[in-house]
């Protein structure tokens, strides 16, 4: 997903991609802030050393290159103030846009390929969903009401999975996620499948999604023994 550009040598360098939107980092920060009253806070960006896209971590194999907090005192920088996140990214326009979990919302972290099938089936379903972005590690982040993260151990279970099974995680209080147009490295950017809006203002409770996210991560992890 990440560009690249010749030199002049043929070979080619990563370059970092460009907002496909045109709309900055610090229009989307104070968006979550003043329309989703969401807190946000300002992360770790990517900047062009000698070519190649860094995170200005300054870790060379940072996990996360130019999506993930810039220090542990993250919780007590996040702000749901539009004024505030929009002071914090004038002084940083291409800082990464960080949301803290177990505070609006929580997010259910499943694979792409299985959160594509929940998503499908909910959808045929009629079942109300919150917003839903997919990541460049092809992860898919269902939001949910906070207070998920220690419901869905249960949940699973009464789904018949054990919590260890399936492949299904959740960010709750304490964690974080990146959001849209976050880029991630080379890899590409955060990106919404369905984007939040006036439809999913409120949030759907962990119940309502995690029998058909448990389904299609069971499917998945069945199909992956079978192989």
């Amino acid at each position: 997903m990440g560009a690249r550009e010749a030199t002049s040598e043929g070979t080619t360098t990563p370059q970092i991609p460009a907002q496909r939107d045109g709309v900055g980092m610090l229009e989307h920060a104070v968006r979550y802030a003043k329309e989703r009253a969401w807190d946000v806070f300002p992360g770790t960006w990517l900047e062009t050393v000698d070519g190649v896209p860094r995170c200005t971590c300054g870790v060379v194999r940072c996990e996360a290159p130019g999506a993930h907090p810039r220090d542990a005192s993250w919780p007590g920088q996040a702000t749901g103030s539009a004024t505030a996140a929009r002071r914090m990214w004038e002084q940083q326009p291409a800082a990464s846009v960080l949301l803290p979990t177990g505070r609006s919302f929580d997010a259910v972290d499943v694979p792409e390929i299985a959160g594509c099938l929940a998503l499908a089936r909910m959808e045929r379903m009629g079942l109300g969903m919150g917003p839903v972005a997919c990541t460049p590690y092809g992860r898919m982040l269902f939001f949910v009401l906070p207070g998920a993260a220690a419901k869905v151990p249960d949940l699973i279970r009464n789904q018949g999975w054990s919590p260890g099974a399936i492949d299904l995680t959740t960010h709750g209080e304490g964690g974080w996620v990146a959001a849209p147009p976050t880029r991630v490295g080379a890899r590409g950017s955060v990106q919404w499948v369905r984007q939040p809006n006036a439809v999913n203002r409120w949030l759907p409770d962990a119940e309502e999604v995690i029998p058909q996210l448990a389904y299609a991560c069971g499917r998945e992890a069945a199909a992956a023994r079978g192989h």
